[in-house]
């Protein structure tokens, strides 16, 4: 059992696959309840947000020590704000929780961590918008995986 959490967990924790594929995962492949799967992924990746944060902040600095960095850092950073603004300031927390929950690939609290970042949110958003869009993430996931449905049948008539 120990060993099946700490799959689900570790999973979790790989880049791109997150919930995404941790909860099929313990559907079909663990065994575990439904409850403990979701509540294990979605804990999981709840938790990974800081630890997300954490490593954007220290990674970019260690980089930015490099003058080079710094001035195309800086000068692709300042664009993206620039053209990204106005939807930051409309749609804010909400829109990024909406981003990280949409279960595709590319976003996610890795992508959405960066993202935050980039765009100068403080530390709380990104935890609110991570906590809302895991929790959007988790229960589509969940939807997908208990109608039986792959990934794939979403995008084919039958």
């Amino acid at each position: 059992m120990f060993w099946k959490i700490l799959i689900l967990v570790v999973m979790t924790f790989v880049p791109t696959l997150e919930l995404r594929a941790s909860i099929p995962y313990g559907y079909w492949e663990a065994g575990l309840s439904p409850v403990a799967t979701v509540a294990i992924c979605v804990l999981a990746n709840i938790a990974l947000a800081p630890l997300v944060w954490l490593l954007v902040d220290k990674g970019i600095h260690v980089f930015l020590k490099f003058d080079w960095i710094d001035r195309l850092y800086s000068r692709v950073v300042e664009r993206a704000r620039a053209k990204l603004r106005p939807y930051v300031e409309r749609w804010g927390t909400v829109g990024l929780a909406l981003f990280i929950g949409v279960p595709l690939p590319g976003s996610g609290v890795y992508s959405g961590g960066l993202g935050a970042y980039l765009l100068g949110f403080s530390f709380s958003q990104f935890i609110v918008a991570s906590v809302i869009g895991v929790l959007i993430a988790g229960a589509l996931v969940t939807a997908i995986v208990v109608s039986g449905m792959t990934g794939f049948d979403l995008f084919l008539k039958h």
